[in-house]
């Protein structure tokens, strides 16, 4: 059974750090593109980056470059999101996504897997 899980949301101010991390199970992780989303209430979930199955390649949506991280340890199985400069508008449940192909996926229905999210919100 394949599972992702999420962790390392919390409360932080703006212009502070946050790292999420991404654990995955039941399936050969080095063999997966993942993703991170994000989805603000009232609004759709939306691609926040994505990471090729070696991290030879990353991108990002433009509300993250600049500002977000995406790495990957295969070793551990983990997926990470470092986020830096933190603004209120990224407010929002951020899932983790895997995706069994080699080229990196910006859209949701891209990914087979998905984590149950984590809560991040950035008080003012």
């Amino acid at each position: 059974q394949v599972q992702l899980a999420e962790s390392g949301g919390g409360l932080v101010q703006a212009g502070g750090s946050l790292r999420l991390s991404c654990a995955a199970s039941g399936l050969p992780f080095s063999e997966y593109t993942m993703g991170w989303f994000r989805q603000a209430p009232g609004k759709e979930r939306e691609f926040v980056g994505s990471i090729m199955r070696s991290a030879e390649s990353t991108s990002y949506a433009d509300s993250a470059k600049g500002r977000f991280t995406i790495a990957r340890d295969n070793a551990a199985n983990t997926v990470y999101l470092q986020m830096n400069s933190l603004k209120p508008e990224d407010t929002a449940v951020y899932y983790c996504a895997a995706r069994p192909a080699y080229r990196l996926g910006y859209g949701l229905t891209e990914y087979d897997y998905w984590g149950q999210g984590t809560q991040v919100t950035v008080s003012s």
